[in-house]
């Protein structure tokens, strides 16, 4: 409830704005063409990921990562890593936060492994393995059309390198935290089948489906309807309580328009033009690793989505400068606990599911895992 409010004051503030003139219309309608679209895709993916884990597939693919580490602690860790991985690229950092999470949490607890490590490493990978694909990231989707490049094939090309670094600096830094609880073994678990079959095989298509759509460049929120809207027949034909209000992302959604609205506001302003020209510079190693910090701080004070808003004016017309600001943004925030949605929702999932984490203990992790990480990705971004 507390996104919704927050959401509704910032929607207040940016109506008062446009009253005011301080938000011209002409530029309100803009931004409505920009980022329409986007939280279109948004509530698609979200009703669509809700109803495949209804469906048993999240289920389904933890018991084949079990099965996949064959006893061993570091191999299941590996598979939930390279599981983590996947669900975030081509589903999004909240499915993996948000679904994923309590289903590696059940899994640890099934083969009688402690679940810290393997939440921690869903959390994690959510944020920072959040580059490659547009879909990845809402920061990626307001990016795209900002850096011209054409098709999620060429997004994925200049953002290969930084992705990887996302992805093997938080491993390396849990392999050396948790380097006592991943060297061992654990009882194997057989794969249980899914409730309703039909539902199951529906869910596994839809998303194989909508993958492919998204990867080879169809229209984000047009993919991400239809896949929403065939899972959510189906689900009236098989089980009509799966479909509850809740289960439309009503609270995000609001809460990304106000931000999107308000910020757009300090822009048109001018309030943050001294930001953006503090920042202004090229494309040297050193001028993406300011730009990227930048951003890494700036999202650890505010949140990943304004802090990319904000400093977007400062990439300019240069794709590597969107990069690395990305990189700063979605691989940086991992300090703070509000940094990144998903990190809230995550760590609520984690006490929903008995596991304790003092944000104390997150936010001294973080500052070890955060600055690693996006030197890494600028560097390999640059270099």
């Amino acid at each position: 409830m507390t996104q919704a409010i927050v959401g509704a004051v910032l929607l207040v503030v940016g109506a008062v704005c446009v009253a005011t003139g301080v938000l011209p219309l002409p530029e309100l309608v803009e931004l409505a063409e920009r980022v329409v679209p986007v939280l279109a895709f948004v509530l698609g993916l979200t009703i669509v990921a809700e109803l495949a884990a209804d469906a048993g597939v999240f289920d389904r693919l933890a018991d084949l990562a079990a099965r996949v580490g064959r006893g061993r602690t570091l191999g299941l860790w590996a598979a939930v890593v390279v599981l983590a991985v996947v669900c975030t690229v081509f589903l999004s950092i909240d499915t993996t936060a948000v679904l994923l999470t309590p289903v590696v949490i059940v899994l640890a607890r099934r083969v009688g492994l402690p679940p810290l490590p393997f939440a921690l490493t869903t959390v994690w990978l959510a944020n920072t393995a959040s580059l490659l694909l547009p879909v990845s990231n809402l920061t990626n989707l307001l990016a795209v059309d900002r850096i011209g490049l054409d098709g999620p094939v060429a997004f994925a090309s200049l953002m290969a390198w930084p992705a990887v670094a996302g992805v093997v600096v938080p491993c390396l830094v849990l392999l050396v935290v948790f380097r006592g609880r991943l060297l061992g073994r654990y009882d194997r678990v057989e794969v249980r089948p899914a409730r309703d079959r039909v539902s199951f095989v529906v869910a596994c298509v839809v998303l194989v489906g909508l993958v492919v759509a998204l990867t080879a460049g169809a229209t984000v929120e047009v993919a991400a309807l239809v896949a929403a809207a065939v899972l959510v027949a189906v689900a009236a034909w098989r089980d009509r309580s799966s479909l509850r209000p809740s289960r439309v992302p009503w609270q995000p959604l609001v809460l990304a328009s106000g931000l999107f609205v308000v910020v757009e506001a300090l822009h048109s302003s001018g309030l943050t033009d001294g930001l953006v020209a503090a920042l202004a510079g090229g494309t040297t190693p050193a001028d993406l690793l300011v730009l990227g910090g930048a951003g890494a701080l700036t999202a650890n004070v505010l949140d990943n989505l304004p802090a990319y808003l904000v400093l977007e004016p400062a990439a300019g017309h240069e794709a590597v400068r969107y990069a690395a600001l990305l990189v700063g943004v979605n691989a940086g925030c991992l300090v703070t606990p509000w940094a990144s949605l998903a990190t809230l929702l995550w760590h609520a999932r984690l006490s929903a599911e008995g596991v304790r984490l003092s944000w104390p203990r997150y936010m001294l992790l973080g500052l070890v895992v955060a600055p690693l990480t996006v030197v890494a990705g600028v560097l390999a971004l640059s270099l």
